[in-house]
């Protein structure tokens, strides 16, 4: 006896309805059946090509077709041509319909540029990790913004939440002992954001920092005459870069980072 197949098609790749076919046929492991799976159905006659073939063989149909007008026709020639076309998404899409506040897209493919959306998103909150708090300045050309400044100005949260939003962000931390990296001065001014922030409040943050480890609340790293030096140096480094200055002094990183966004669409459209 021949196999039977299950053609799955889609407007859009199929992975679905190849899907939901391979798993109804391991239900039935002691029969022969194939998973025929036909992408990027746009036309009638494919359609009608796909019906002749599985009316030949007495063969299935399982579909993701979201175009009304497509899966009209595919409905209305199935039943006319004796052959089983089961909608997978339709029924669904219907029912969500009716509690929805809002209509469908009815766009193909949409899962899939949900799927690109989300890998972007891991990227770039990879990207933030390798490239966090100076770690391999090399990274700094591929960044779509590098946020420097002095420790503890939430440099590394900001990478963050801009990697939530797809921005391969970098940070360095500058510190008068440490020589600055030759990266910093190859990439354009407009891709480097500094950070500086109100002496006393950056006291109070390290302070409070320092108490947490278990360490002495008064050390070096945490005094008025030194914070004061580091924040000098910062700002001499920031002017030698020409890069716009971000006080965050009572800023949300939530705000922060808008007024990072700003700048990168602003490369952005200079860059179109």
């Amino acid at each position: 006896m021949a196999n039977k197949i299950i053609f799955a098609i889609s407007d859009s790749l199929g992975e679905t309805a190849e899907s939901v076919a391979r798993a109804t046929a391991s239900q039935f492991d002691q029969e022969n059946i194939d998973i025929v799976r036909i992408p990027y159905i746009n036309q009638e006659s494919q359609i009608t090509d796909i019906l002749k073939e599985a009316a030949g063989g007495k063969h299935i149909i399982c579909h993701t077709i979201v175009s009304p007008t497509l899966r009209k026709f595919l409905h209305e020639q199935a039943t006319v041509m004796g052959v089983q076309a089961v909608d997978i998404m339709g029924p669904v899409l219907d029912a969500v319909g009716t509690v929805a506040e809002t209509k469908p897209r009815l766009t193909a493919g949409m899962v899939h540029k949900l799927d690109q959306e989300y890998f972007k998103k891991v990227e770039a909150i990879e990207f933030a990790v390798k490239y966090d708090d100076g770690k391999n300045p090399q990274g700094f050309e591929k960044a779509d913004i590098v946020i420097i400044g002095v420790s503890r100005t939430s440099k590394t949260p900001l990478s963050m939440f801009l990697a939530y939003k797809k921005i391969k962000a970098a940070n360095l931390p500058l510190v008068p002992e440490v020589p600055l990296p030759e990266e910093l001065f190859k990439i354009p001014p407009k891709k480097v954001v500094g950070l500086v922030i109100d002496p006393y409040k950056l006291n109070n943050i390290r302070s409070e920092r320092l108490r947490t480890m278990g360490l002495d609340g008064e050390a070096n790293y945490a005094t008025i005459a030194r914070i004061e030096e580091e924040l000098e140096y910062a700002r001499a480094v920031m002017r030698r870069v020409h890069c716009p200055v971000l006080d965050v002094t009572n800023k949300s990183i939530e705000e922060t980072a808008s007024f990072v966004m700003q700048i990168i669409d602003r490369n952005r459209l200079q860059e179109a």
